[in-house]
């Protein structure tokens, strides 16, 4: 059976397949196919219906309203919209108890060492700070949450990190806040204070 075509050349679906079962075009509403609509004079013998044309129309341009004022060359003055700065990100450094301070430069980076093997620093290179080897190459990640207004800290690492004492579970971020007790790995050897501002 053929697929029902609208007929109206003036249509935006003429000449496309439309449903078997559709008996008029959803878009102009000219009847579709072998489908004859039934005249009231001879509702046996039905004619069928020639589809009209749509008449274009013409293109619709809006009057021009000129007033006294712009006749005479006065403008009414403009106001500079003044620009909203993109908030200010806080500044996190991790504060060594040797006094070392190393800051995170951006969003976010990954906490760690260099090695041999991996000679790109994390952006926050621990290499140098006593017992080192307690930290892992890719020890950590910190980056700032918009949805938290906060940093949040990843463990990455085999050694574990601690957040004011509780071992935090890898892979999941939690929240660090000014003040926070941070330690990498285990033992208390290498310790930070978070100072977030």
């Amino acid at each position: 059976m053929p697929a029902n075509r609208c007929p109206n050349p003036n249509c935006e679906y003429f000449n496309r397949a439309l449903p078997n079962n559709a008996k008029v075009c959803p878009w102009c509403s000219t009847p579709l196919g072998n489908v004859i609509p039934a005249t009231p004079s001879n509702p046996t013998n039905p004619q069928p219906v020639q589809p009209q044309a749509i008449p274009e129309q013409p293109n619709y341009q809006p009057p021009s309203y000129v007033t006294q004022n712009q006749e005479r060359g006065y403008s009414p003055p403009t106001y500079a919209v003044p620009s909203v700065p993109p908030p200010r990100l806080p500044v996190l450094k991790l504060v060594h108890y040797t006094g070392r301070e190393f800051q995170l430069p951006g969003e976010g980076g990954s906490i760690g060492r260099r090695s041999q093997s991996m000679p790109t620093p994390s952006e926050i290179d621990l290499t140098g700070i006593p017992q080192e080897g307690v930290v892992s190459r890719r020890h950590g990640r910190i980056f700032w949450d918009w949805s938290q207004n906060a940093y949040m800290i990843v463990d990455t690492s085999t050694n574990g990190i601690y957040l004011n004492g509780n071992l935090l579970n890898s892979g999941v971020s939690y929240r660090i806040l000014n003040g926070d007790s941070l330690q990498l790995g285990q033992d208390g050897l290498v310790t930070f204070t978070v100072v977030v501002m």
